[in-house]
């Protein structure tokens, strides 16, 4: 696709502004740091910013990925589709064989570029229940990790952000409980489906035992239907690498961020006095050749939940025995690294044929109209394309009284989180025959199902092989039945009776083990993979990490990114992995000023 005349100067001027993001290990001051920071992410990158505050640290970036500069899909965030592919801003992975899919292997999205994931993410904006925190506390010990104690690090981390087509927000959100004093850009849709809207609003009112209606789901208390929040900022993705890497933070002397940096491993491992094991760098490869990196005060592994296990197993740190299987000299025998991994399951709770020509597909299916729309976001950055088709979520909790509590324990954090979330939007998604359709897209929010991420073999740049025991309980796959009858019922408000013309597949007269398999044949991932490298509390026998997120039984390495987080929150896991790097920095920053 050819930039617009205006987008490449802007990418040539940005390009010049980020001098201090390097493309070639040559060009970097030296491999000598204050810390060392493993991945350009989500709470990498907030790592590195915050760290770099203290103009006495030095702080060295490694990002594996390419830059995110000038990548139209990435800005555009219409364009998100078009990232989610096989491409060279993906590490293109995919899982082994499911079981509960049908032994299906699914492509597991992981970005290969500065920002990763908020680079390549749908942009939703969801912090999760109070209650999935205060569990963190519980667990851990700590009480720094509690709601109360995080809300703090939320705000630190938001700008809250006016949407771009300056439509009334009144009853649409509660400014209460969002900053606007951050730095990164959270805002409602900029662009509005009236009709849809509207239907949508009357269907909380018509409904409001099962949906209604949440003026802000981001206050903690989640359940209810309310409108989408996205880190979108005038018109355009914020990202990690928009907002914390921008050019007045990237420009600081004392922080190097070095691209296409693969990390193999930590090497050069001793033991301490206290016999604590150290590393003493960070191996990693660019352009054919193996370097190594040293960090005076911390190694910091923010490379994500399927890179951090990675690097730990690759350094000697894991289960010795599975280490030992592939040759690998275990250094630090840590059973839990690569395990408890746990992931959302995604399915679509159905799709409804509708009289309306104000759906998403009026633009998608007419060449026209999207290049319209294109012209005008390269024009404004207004328009369609300043959002995606999505304009509300919902959260629902299963009803107390259902049978699968009689033998298993409700999974939830506590009271407010919710096991369910319902994706409402205007389109058709994958629907390929042409039409003007609404989508309820849903996931269960609480799996039981667990997984693994673990090693093919001793060398550090074949991928790994990535299990999400997708549907492997019976909680998972009863829930998903709920969900789809939970969506139907949602459709089946007399709001919709004038507007919904027909189901593409009525998934209501399927019977059990039809509906099952339609789940097994057609779940997806959402990419929210978490507890890979997980906390726990100080005196545990299991877990990775301290509640401080330094490893157990290591001394100046620290993992902060989502992999520690004990259980998966009940949302999109964006917002909870840049609070785990704000808490993580300063916690950074207590031991070393």
């Amino acid at each position: 696709m050819q930039l617009p005349l205006f987008l490449l100067f802007a990418s040539t001027f940005l390009s010049l502004a980020q001098a201090k993001i390097y493309e070639d290990v040559s060009d970097i001051p030296g491999l000598d740091y204050d810390f060392v920071i493993v991945g350009g992410g989500a709470a990498g990158n907030v790592v590195a910013n915050r760290l770099t505050e203290n103009p006495k640290f030095s702080v060295l970036l490694l990002e594996a990925g390419v830059s995110n500069e000038g990548v139209i899909d990435s800005i555009v965030p219409f364009f998100v589709n078009n990232l989610l592919g096989a491409n060279i801003y993906e590490w293109n992975y995919t899982t082994v064989p499911q079981v509960g899919l049908n032994n299906r292997s699914v492509p597991y999205q992981r970005a290969h570029i500065l920002g990763g994931c908020t680079a390549h993410n749908g942009m939703v904006y969801t912090r999760g229940s109070a209650d999935d925190y205060d569990r963190y506390a519980a667990v851990t010990g700590d009480s720094g990790w509690s709601w109360d104690n995080m809300l703090p690090y939320f705000f630190k981390n938001e700008k809250w952000t006016p949407p771009v087509d300056h439509h009334d927000t009144n009853g649409q959100f509660d400014p209460a409980v969002h900053s606007t004093n951050g730095i990164n850009s959270v805002s409602l849709n900029g662009f509005q489906w009236p009709i849809f809207q509207q239907h949508v609003q009357q269907a909380t009112k018509e409904l409001p035992g099962d949906f209604p209606f949440n003026l802000d789901f981001n206050s903690g208390k989640m359940l209810g239907v309310g409108y989408l929040q996205s880190t979108i900022g005038g018109g355009m993705r914020s990202s990690s690498a928009t907002s914390y890497l921008a050019p007045k933070f990237a420009e600081r002397p004392n922080l190097s961020v070095l691209l296409h940096a693969q990390v193999s491993k930590l090497v050069n491992p001793s033991k301490t006095n206290k016999g604590e094991i150290t590393f003493g760098g960070v191996q990693f490869l660019q352009s054919g050749s193996l370097y190594t990196a040293k960090a005076k005060n911390e190694i910091i592994l923010s490379a994500g939940s399927v890179g951090t296990p990675m690097i730990l197993m690759h350094s000697g740190v894991g289960d010795q025995e599975a280490l030992k299987a592939l040759g690998i000299p275990s250094v630090l025998h840590l059973p839990s690294v690569g395990k408890n991994a746990t992931d959302h399951p995604i399915f679509g709770g159905g799709t409804w044929l509708v009289n309306s020509t104000q759906t998403v597909d009026s633009i998608e299916q007419n060449t026209t109209r999207f290049n319209e729309a294109y012209a005008q976001w390269n024009e404004s950055h207004s328009g369609p394309f300043v959002a995606i088709p999505d304009t509300h979520l919902g959260w629902s909790r299963l009803d107390a009284d259902s049978e699968i509590f009689e033998s298993i324990r409700d999974p939830a954090s506590g009271p407010n989180a919710p096991h369910i979330e319902m994706a409402i939007g205007t389109g058709g998604g994958l629907t390929a025959t042409p039409g003007n359709y609404m989508t309820l897209g849903m996931a269960v929010l609480t799996p039981t199902s667990r997984g693994s991420v673990t090693l093919q073999s001793n060398n550090p740049f074949d991928p790994p092989l990535i299990d999400l025991g997708f549907f492997t309980t019976e909680f998972d796959i009863f829930a998903a039945r709920q969900a789809v009858q939970h969506a139907a019922k949602f459709a089946s408000a007399p709001t919709w009776k004038n507007y919904i013309i027909a189901p593409t597949l009525d998934l209501t007269n399927l019977s059990t083990d039809a509906l099952d398999d339609h789940i097994r044949n057609t779940a997806g991932v959402a990419w929210h993979l978490v507890s890979t490298a997980s906390m726990s509390a100080r005196n545990a026998t299991y877990g990775v990490v301290n509640p401080d997120l330094l490893v157990k039984g290591a001394s100046g390495l620290r993992v902060i990114d989502a992999s520690i987080l004990p259980f998966i929150p009940t949302a999109h896991t964006q917002a909870a992995s840049y609070v785990v790097g704000e808490r993580g920095a300063d916690l950074v920053k207590q031991t070393w000023e």
